[in-house]
């Protein structure tokens, strides 16, 4: 009996004792988390289109990184750093703490801080710009800054000078940008180079027996460049193998038939067996330049371009791909194809750059060296966080100024920052279509119609008191 009695007090005693080693074990944790660092990091978008998304961070957050040190004698303060309000929220982000050098900004779509002193910058993702909720009134030291990487199919109302003028940064695809994104989707010059996926051609001219010279790959039809009205009009005097959905008159194979495939190593194989490849954007402006265009030229295809009316300033070599804005006809372009897929002389001054790995573009190889974020490249922040730290770093700067007693300065897009032509057709392409079945008159009255809305929009804003849509909307179609 005296045994067992021994046996309970013992088993209670290392009971109590492995509690109680717990309950410091557990105390430990929780002030060793307190000074735990946390580092986020954005996601790169892949191809300028998927959004980033990461996990929340949290207030008390805190850096150890260039002069940013944590006081264990008190919190950190977010007065500490400027907050940059993702007013759309492309980041996904409900807190983070980020570093740009020796500054540091506080960014989050968290719009409980439109009234917080410390926010000083809101930051906009073109596409997702409208109307419904502006951060109004805008205050004098409320900064606005712009992110559009994409064409004005996206949002006409940004493409006129009311409304960029709004934005005091910008990075669009212009050059003119104050963080230009020109060569987004061009990862290196390294890619241009490569012979990977080149097809000699001696074979390019075998394959001709059952390819056509040309080839087209476009799924998204009618699109304000009336690009689909010229390939229909091109394939009356030229063979072209079109393998989207507009005009499709061949097919991809069933696994590469998802426009997902179009970076897939099955696709980029297919498409290098061809000479000619029409690279047409989806829209006509200055240094919008796509994966239409750094695709092919990758492949060792040269691109039949049409689009950026500024082409010529990004070509590797000045004989790198053939403009269609060369030619006042597609007539007078197939016959120049034609001719070109007949003499391997005149053909091979095309792809000449790519086999010698020489770039004579000094401008292109300026952006790209110069530039501040990387392509598909894990060891380079992206564009979003170049953008981010971009706006970070101007406001700080400005800080600084007013901590000296001087004015902070003021920079604002200008219409250059944003530069495209309003939708138009081709000569040869009738207005109608019956029955209606292209969008052309969609396109020029949706920019007819951006006009006027940019026009009220600013009108509002300059007003500098919120307004509601009844009101921006009676504007637009007053009389």
């Amino acid at each position: 009996m005296v045994r067992i009695q021994r046996r309970k007090l013992l088993a209670s005693c290392l009971c109590v004792t492995a509690t109680v080693f717990l309950l410091v074990t557990l105390q430990v944790m929780v002030e060793l988390g307190k000074y735990e660092r946390k580092e986020f990091k954005s996601s790169s978008l892949q191809d300028g289109h998927t959004k980033m998304e990461e996990a929340p961070t949290h207030l008390n957050s805190f850096l150890k990184k260039e002069g940013l040190t944590f006081n264990r004698k008190r919190k950190w303060e977010l007065d500490s750093y400027p907050i940059m309000l993702w007013w759309s929220p492309l980041t996904g982000e409900t807190g983070r703490l980020g570093q740009c050098g020796a500054d540091a900004c506080f960014f989050t779509i968290n719009r409980t801080y439109l009234h917080h002193h410390m926010t000083k910058a809101f930051l906009f993702y073109g596409t997702d710009f409208n109307i419904d909720s502006l951060p109004l009134p805008r205050k004098a030291h409320h900064d606005w800054a712009l992110f559009h990487e994409e064409s004005p199919k996206n949002n006409y109302k940004l493409f006129h000078k009311p409304v960029i003028t709004l934005f005091n940064y910008t990075a669009t695809f212009s050059r003119h940008s104050h963080l230009p994104l020109t060569t987004q989707y061009l990862e290196s010059i390294e890619v241009l180079k490569s012979l990977r996926y080149l097809v000699p051609l001696q074979s390019k001219n075998k394959l001709r027996k059952r390819l056509a010279p040309l080839v087209y790959v476009q799924s998204d039809c009618d699109p304000p460049s009336d690009r689909d009205s010229y390939v229909r009009k091109l394939m009356t005097y030229i063979e072209v193998d079109s393998y989207g959905e507009c005009l499709r008159n061949k097919d991809l194979p069933q696994q590469l038939k998802n426009p997902a495939s179009m970076d897939a190593d099955g696709f980029y194989r297919i498409i290098a067996q061809y000479k000619f490849i029409l690279a047409f954007e989806n829209a006509v402006c200055d240094d919008y330049i796509t994966e239409k265009f750094w695709r092919p030229l990758k492949l060792g295809v040269v691109p039949v371009y049409y689009g950026s009316p500024s082409i010529t300033d990004w070509l590797p070599s000045n004989k790198s791909a053939i403009l269609v804005s060369e030619f006042s006809h597609p007539r007078e372009l197939a016959s120049y194809i034609r001719r070109l897929d007949s003499d391997d002389r005149l053909y091979e001054a095309y792809v000449e750059w790519k086999l010698k790995g020489e770039i004579s573009n000094q401008r292109l190889l300026t952006a790209l060296r110069e530039r501040k974020w990387g392509v598909q490249d894990v060891n380079q922040d992206n564009y979003i966080d170049a953008f981010e730290c971009m706006v970070c770093t101007k406001v700080w700067a400005n800080i600084r100024l007013q901590e000296k007693g001087l004015p902070p300065k003021r920079w604002e897009a200008e219409d250059t920052h944003l530069s495209c032509p309003e939708p138009t057709v081709f000569a040869f392409s009738p207005l109608r279509t019956p029955p209606l079945s292209s969008l052309r008159e969609m396109w020029i009255s949706s920019f007819e119609q951006s006009k006027k809305e940019a026009q009220a929009l600013r009108w509002l804003v300059d007003r500098n008191q919120n307004f509601s849509s009844r009101e921006f909307w009676g504007l637009v179609f007053k009389d």
